[in-house]
């Protein structure tokens, strides 16, 4: 599957809420209420310091999208975080690992010398792999810091790589 990936533009916004929506809702892996509305989910996504990118199969089918937005401020802000949903149908593809691995190219050419992810949840087996193909390390493990709605609480990761050449 050929993936075209291309900056957000607001007519995008739709087909990404789609993608996002039953991610939300089944709260197994943000950390936002699973009844958010839409508008407090596109201010969560789209920040105005941040990059958003969507990925369209060769069908043209919203398949991906992740947002890129610097971490901290001030003297943080050259390490940046970012966030990934891959649609249901299109998952087990390898398209979280290539929108990663997008999303830390345009990281470098945006300025950020490491991409950090403050929250990976331990029960997400499938981020987990992703993350690692794409070079992310576990830094750190938070015991307990996600409740989880099937299995209660669970550990959250947080994952780190070095974008410097």
């Amino acid at each position: 599957m050929e993936l075209i990936i291309s900056q957000q533009k607001q007519k995008d916004w739709p087909a990404v809420w789609a993608v996002l929506e039953p991610v939300f809702r089944a709260g197994e892996s943000y950390p936002l209420p699973s009844d958010v509305s839409e508008a407090d989910a596109e201010t969560y996504w789209v920040k105005k310091d941040g990059y958003n990118a969507v990925a369209y199969d060769d069908t043209g089918l919203l398949v991906g999208v992740y947002y890129l937005r610097p971490d901290q401020g001030g003297p943080g802000a050259h390490i940046c975080n970012a966030g990934y949903v891959v649609a249901s149908e299109a998952r087990g593809k390898g398209i979280a690992t290539a929108l990663c691995l997008r999303s830390q190219a345009q990281a470098v050419a945006m300025g950020f010398s490491g991409m950090k992810f403050n929250l990976v949840v331990a029960s997400n087996a499938g981020a987990l792999s992703a993350w690692r193909k794409a070079g992310m390390e576990i830094i750190g493990t938070v015991p307990k810091a996600f409740d989880h709605p099937r299995v209660g609480l669970v550990d959250a990761h947080i994952m780190f790589r070095d974008l410097k050449p």
